[in-house]
């Protein structure tokens, strides 16, 4: 009942407005435990303990202090951010809506002049949602890759006044769990990070090979799972993402998706395909590996679903 009231109340809400439509999208229930995230230890302790503020408020007066005001996550793209802040959702019982700020920052240039309109229906629909989580995916919006990478073009002091406001009125609201997220922590502007705001600050760093290694065994037991038989040999999963050190969680799920997927095109040849092999990793990583070489730079990074 609670997660069709989210659903229902944030979508009539954003059908007024279209700059919250296009960049913001809403789970009543996310439904991320923590067997769905491989390692991260730390961050996941810490990221997940933030849910007492919601569900045992309490235990922070019982120890003389009270909640941060709001978590900021660090880590490159596809490191589990965002894969963290639906797991607090689920953990605290709450909906979950995930605001994409560099898109946010584009709808609200070109629908200039609506920012009242933005900010009077944010408070209004945060006052009447039941208890929410509310993810500012990457804070720095200015860099990141979303919208091409760099945006000098855009009116960066602005967008950053109006996204301060979003974030104070989230914190006013006492139903409210609050989490950002940023790939460029180096030039976050300080502004975010002040008592009141993100003023918790956790870093998502897995550790290579075995965090990785974690993540991986999880996403080739789901794809088992969705197959209803078994797709994977008895896989050296430290060996293969050993060779290889630079690509992110998310990175390498992609890859492991590839090989999957080019095992499901031999067999619409109606080619004997056998199970997911060491060898067909690494191959694909090899692929990876060149095929980036022709590639513009970026930051490196999928994202960990």
């Amino acid at each position: 009942m609670r997660q069709e009231k989210a659903e229902n109340l944030w979508t009539s809400a954003t059908r007024k407005i279209p700059p919250l439509a296009k960049a913001t999208r809403i789970e009543g229930a996310p439904g991320v435990g923590e067997d769905s995230i491989g390692g991260l230890a730390e961050a996941q302790e810490e990221v997940l303990t933030y849910a007492c503020a919601m569900t045992s408020p309490d235990v922070y007066e019982q120890w003389g202090t009270f909640p941060p005001s709001g978590l900021l996550l660090i880590g490159q793209p596809g490191a589990g951010k965002t894969l963290l802040a639906r797991a607090l959702a689920t953990r605290a019982e709450t909906a979950f809506v995930h605001l994409q700020v560099p898109r946010l920052a584009l709808e609200i240039v070109h629908h200039g002049g609506k920012v009242g309109e933005v900010l009077d229906e944010w408070s209004n629909v945060l006052t009447d949602m039941p208890p929410t989580t509310v993810f500012f995916h990457e804070l720095e919006f200015f860099q990141a890759e979303e919208i091409g990478g760099r945006r000098t073009d855009l009116p960066i002091g602005p967008i950053m006044d109006f996204l301060g406001e979003l974030t104070d009125r989230a914190v006013a609201t006492d139903h409210i769990l609050l989490v950002g997220s940023t790939s460029h922590p180096d030039t976050l502007r300080p502004a975010f990070v002040q008592p009141g705001r993100f003023e918790r600050v956790v870093e998502v760093t897995p550790t290579v090979p075995d965090d990785i290694v974690a993540a991986l065994r999880i996403h080739a037991r789901a794809a088992e799972k969705r197959a209803g038989k078994t797709l994977f040999e008895a896989v050296d999963w430290t060996d293969v993402v050993s060779r290889f050190r630079e690509p992110t969680t998310g990175d390498w799920i992609l890859l492991m998706h590839a090989v999957l997927r080019r095992k499901a095109r031999v067999e619409c040849g109606a080619e004997p395909v056998p199970p997911v092999s060491t060898e067909d990793l690494v191959r694909e990583v090899d692929l990876y590996r060149r095929t980036r070489q022709r590639l513009p730079q970026r930051t490196p990074g999928g994202t960990y679903l």
